[in-house]
């Protein structure tokens, strides 16, 4: 009989234990970003979540803006209809202030809205300030 292996980044949603996915890019968080959308997409009181692109870029002649100043890396919904506004740092990233700006007006509003650099940092923001 073959042995069961454990996937990485799995969450046993009745414990709230992790098994933390090895981080494998060069961009802690770009791979800080996975996990996060992963720890989201699975808990039970989120409805949807997803990554919004802001930035810029250059499209033959155009310059192109993305997103808007200070949005979330992530914005989604909880499953009792308010906004879910997530910005995502590696271990040692600042928030910058249009970002901090945002997720105060989030929170003003009803809504949720935190930093998270890991999976735990969902499932704590989302027990503690989760629920209406």
């Amino acid at each position: 009989m073959a042995k069961k292996l454990k996937q990485q980044g799995q969450i046993n949603l009745l414990t709230g234990d992790v098994e933390p996915p090895v981080r494998v890019h060069g961009k802690p968080e770009a791979a800080a970003l996975i996990e996060v959308l992963r720890a989201l997409r699975a808990h039970p009181a989120v409805s949807w979540a997803e990554r919004m692109n802001s930035g810029a870029a250059r499209i033959g002649n155009r310059f192109v803006k993305f997103g808007f100043t200070g949005c979330p890396d992530v914005l989604g919904q909880l499953r009792d209809g308010r906004l879910l506004g997530v910005e995502v740092k590696a271990p040692k990233g600042q928030l910058r202030p249009e970002q901090r700006i945002m997720l105060e007006r989030i929170n003003g509003a009803g809504g949720l809205g935190f930093i998270a650099r890991n999976c735990k940092d969902v499932f704590t923001a989302l027990q503690t300030k989760g629920s209406a």
